[in-house]
């Protein structure tokens, strides 16, 4: 595989670069942007991966968040890719909440979806083999998203012992096998047997995790999808019966937006940093 770089910009002294790569995982093109901070020059870094939530793709992130500038002061390269395989030969719904746009970092095992939506796979494996064949990167790596991404985020980095040093979320959707767009994108992409959906589902995966990664979580009280999709409650619940590290800042007044990451992002960048490089 290879990497072809369609777009680059000068950022905070270092460079946001978009690049478009053939994944044999998804069997689509695919979109990543990669953020290489001014330090890359002169060392290999650690990556931090972003994953966005849904109707995203890579642009969300790298022109609203604001994640370069304390990535370019801590030293991280930060790697954000799309949210699900695209093109006209890959599966697709009408609502926002399936399909393209909506890949839920699963790998589907119902048909159709099962031939391109393995979104788990390309983040956990394929994903990270070509950033690190081809950047001046270390293995050590953090896994961080918002809303769908912060599910992804938790989910994988509480099934792989060992491969992330830290992690974090905003709003994520913590128990989506009992939430309405959990419930709907499971039933399609993994079929009816609610028993495989907690493979994926975080209040699930943190009574059994080997590993006791702190997780930091920001959770907008004004957010109009807390109560019904979100319910960090649950996870935080879920924690505290297994003894996991959780650190739960409910933010007064702030939505699902980006104006809420944006705010909080830097927290976010330190966060991983600490962990990451020391």
């Amino acid at each position: 595989m290879t990497l072809e770089k369609t777009s680059s910009a000068v950022c905070h002294g270092g460079t946001q670069d978009v690049y478009a790569h053939r994944s044999d995982v998804l069997g689509c093109d695919m979109n990543v942007a990669v953020f290489s901070p001014p330090q890359v020059e002169t060392r290999p870094l650690p990556v931090l991966y972003w994953l966005s939530g849904l109707t995203c793709t890579e642009q969300n992130f790298i022109t609203k968040a604001g994640a370069q500038r304390f990535a370019a002061e801590l030293g991280l390269v930060i790697v954000a890719p799309d949210t699900s395989p695209r093109g006209d030969d890959v599966p697709d719904d009408a609502a926002y909440d399936l399909g393209q746009g909506a890949g839920f970092y699963v790998d589907a095992t119902r048909a159709p979806w099962s031939r391109h939506y393995r979104m788990y796979d390309y983040v956990v494996n394929e994903l990270p083999g070509l950033i690190e064949a081809g950047f001046a990167v270390t293995d050590a790596r953090g896994i961080f998203g918002h809303s769908m991404g912060g599910h992804g985020a938790l989910t994988i980095a509480l099934k792989n012992p060992g491969r992330y040093r830290s992690v974090s979320a905003f709003a994520p959707i913590v128990g989506p096998s009992t939430v309405p767009w959990g419930e709907k994108a499971f039933a399609a992409y993994l079929g009816d047997d609610r028993e495989a959906w907690k493979a994926y589902d975080a209040c699930e995966l943190v009574a059994d995790a080997e590993e006791r990664l702190p997780l930091l979580i920001d959770q907008g009280t004004a957010d109009g999808f807390l109560d019904e999709q979100l319910q960090p409650h649950r996870l935080e619940a879920a924690c505290a019966a297994a003894g996991h590290p959780l650190e739960l800042r409910m933010q007064a007044g702030y939505d699902h937006s980006y104006y809420f990451i944006s705010t909080f992002i830097g927290d976010h960048v330190a966060h991983h940093a600490r962990a990451l490089c020391g």
